[in-house]
């Protein structure tokens, strides 16, 4: 889950590498560092600065040092192996300090190999997992006296566990070697220069050329030549394909945080995830890349979904709608489990995976469990190229656009919004939705983007809601049906953001248990928009009440009745119930990032936490 950009090439690299790392920092911001080589060997020799805490400490760490070079490695990280400190930080250096690594991932056998290298003499500076690796490829190379390229090579076959590495060596200041397996890794192809990030995100500034590296690939780039090869030495030929990513897409655009920014996006980025989809006056719904395998989703005998955190929100929604619109039986899974268990998958089974970056390791880990027993894989993630789109037999892209900001929301609407013209164009196929709902729901579609923006033009009102909670310690939400993933997925973006404990519940469950904990101090999110299970929660809202409850209700437009018996009411537009999670999300959304704005907090980089978690 940490973030890598490695350059080589004419320009300088160090402010190059600087810039990337920034890019992305919403990877990982534990600590961060920078590796520096002359374009000629010089006295000063190979140079790693790192130091604890985000992309600007480092900055400030670089104040007045020898940072000229054509040639350099940046990292900044998300710790997994060893507390965030200047010494755990990357890069690491072999024990003669000639070669340095970044790395992105887990070596999972890491302790024997180190224990190994122990009884050789070598001395670990560091608790990584990483620092074990170069010296294991250092090792290789002294014993065998391979090349660097052989040794990583040969490294790489004994090692278990997902990485993304780029290695550069004192001894040739014009060489990065970079490897992946399980860990993103993405090439930028220019003149005479070459670029290597996690994603594409540091590049499309210089370059719009780039290679997806793909598992089990190693790129070497010596004196402005590039060679892919396996890691069984066999040469592969690079697909060079162009990257639609813009620069403004990955800035803030005067929003004061990337959060705020994807919120208001969401008009415009759930109408992208529809273009050339959805055409409801021509009754016209097509989702090219599932186009050969429509016909095995609307006659499997079961929809196993997959995926983890919001992802698995999105599932829990298009349960429902799957199995409404399409009568598909439909079982949604967290990914980090599906993969530790022994599941029942047959042949006639299609999965389908979640993953707003598309290399998820749960997700990816589940997807090949499920492929090996014969499955069906359909993928819908946002980032093109990634691996889930390529392990995948078919899918379809959110095109929700970057999404910077670590705490999902864009992607949540936009994977509704994709999941939902599945499974319509499943049941239209199978023939169990009628003429006049599919049009219906269509029209519906086609009207979300305007109902959307015209919540966002009430976020003062949520803002002034949020104010009076920035006290709360703890959060119920509530929902019923298609509302209930929606209260997990408000609970979720709370507890990530502001720190605020927060659980959300089925409206009904609450006197199962969850009603012990009501009382004149604890906040209560109930959705309770006009649908069939209105007068169920408003039952429910009446039980809150008479036990001193403050309750939050999300309401339809023009509902009086719930607004007399309730604290707060946030208004959102009719629509059809299917349709209803893509309104119903916005306020909560807006009420936890201005909750966790007001409390002082980093919505981009809240702690602990990372955008793409690549490693288990």
């Amino acid at each position: 889950m940490c973030g890598i950009v490695a350059y080589v090439g004419h320009r300088e690299a160090a402010p190059l590498v600087l810039k990337g790392l920034k890019r992305l920092e919403y990877r990982g911001y534990d600590s961060a560092g920078i590796a520096l080589l002359d374009a000629e060997p010089s006295p000063s020799g190979l140079r790693v600065y790192k130091k604890k805490g985000k992309v600007a400490d480092l900055e400030n760490e670089l104040a007045g040092k020898e940072l000229a070079a054509k040639i350099g490695i940046g990292h900044t990280r998300w710790a997994t192996h060893g507390a965030p400190n200047d010494v755990n930080a990357h890069p690491h250096e072999s024990q003669d300090r000639k070669l340095a690594i970044i790395h992105n991932g887990i070596i999972e056998n890491y302790a024997a190999i180190k224990q190994n290298l122990i009884r050789k003499g070598h001395v670990f500076r560091s608790e990584t997992d990483s620092e074990v690796l170069i010296q294991f490829i250092e090792d290789i190379r002294k014993e065998t006296g391979s090349s660097l390229e052989e040794a990583v090579r040969l490294a790489l076959q004994e090692v278990v566990g997902a990485y993304a590495v780029v290695i550069l060596s004192e001894e040739d200041p014009t060489q990065l070697i970079a490897a992946r397996k399980g860990s993103p890794l993405v090439i930028g192809v220019g003149g005479n220069e070459f670029f290597f990030a996690s994603d594409a995100t540091p590049i499309i500034e210089y370059t719009k050329d780039v290679i997806y590296l793909n598992d089990q690939e190693i790129a070497v780039v010596r004196a402005g030549e590039l060679k892919i090869i396996t890691l069984d030495n066999a040469p592969t030929t690079p697909y060079i394909q162009k990257v639609e990513l813009e620069l403004e897409a990955i800035e803030k655009g005067g929003f004061e945080h990337f959060m705020l920014k994807e919120i208001f996006e969401q008009p415009r980025s759930i109408a992208d995830s529809m273009r050339g989809r959805v055409r409801a006056e021509e009754e016209h719904l097509q989702l090219g890349g599932l186009r050969d395998y429509l016909g095995q989703l609307a006659a499997s005998e079961r929809v196993v979904i997959v995926g983890c955190g919001t992802s698995w929100h999105a599932g829990l929604v298009a349960e429902y709608i799957f199995e409404e619109l399409a009568r598909i039986p439909v079982e949604v899974e967290y990914a980090s489990e599906f993969r530790y268990r022994n599941p029942i998958i047959k042949e006639r089974d299609v999965v389908i995976a979640i993953s707003q970056s598309g290399e998820t390791a749960d997700t990816l880990a589940a997807i090949e469990l499920a492929k090996s027993k014969g499955a069906t894989i359909f993928g819908v993630c946002n980032v093109v190229g990634s691996s889930i789109a390529r392990t995948a037999h078919a899918g379809a892209y959110t095109h929700a656009g970057p999404e910077i900001g670590v705490a999902s929301t864009k992607a949540f609407t936009a994977q509704v919004t994709v999941l939902t013209l599945m499974a319509l164009s499943a049941a239209q196929q199978k023939g169990t939705i009628s003429n006049t709902v599919f049009r219906q729901l269509l029209a519906e579609l086609e009207r979300i983007p305007a109902l959307v923006e015209k919540v966002l033009r009430d976020a003062q009102k949520v803002k002034e809601i949020a104010y009076i909670f920035t006290y709360a310690r703890n959060f119920i939400y509530l929902g019923r049906g298609l509302n209930f993933p929606v209260a997990l997925e408000g609970a979720l973006k709370l507890k990530e953001i502001s720190y605020i404990h927060a659980e959300g519940y089925p409206a009904a469950e609450m006197k199962h248990g969850p009603i012990a904990l009501i009382d004149e101090d604890m906040p209560v999110v109930v959705i309770a928009t006009k649908d069939s299970s209105y007068e169920k929660v408003v039952s429910n809202i009446q039980e809150i009440k008479a036990r001193k409850g403050r309750v939050i209700a999300v309401v339809t437009e023009g509902d009086s009745h719930i607004r007399e018996m309730v604290d707060f009411v946030i208004e959102i537009p009719n629509v059809h119930e299917m349709l209803m999670p893509l309104i119903s999300v916005i306020p909560l959304q807006l009420l936890s990032y201005y909750i966790a704005v007001m409390r002082g907090r980093n919505v981009d980089q809240p702690r602990n936490l990372a955008k793409s978690v690549t490693v288990e």
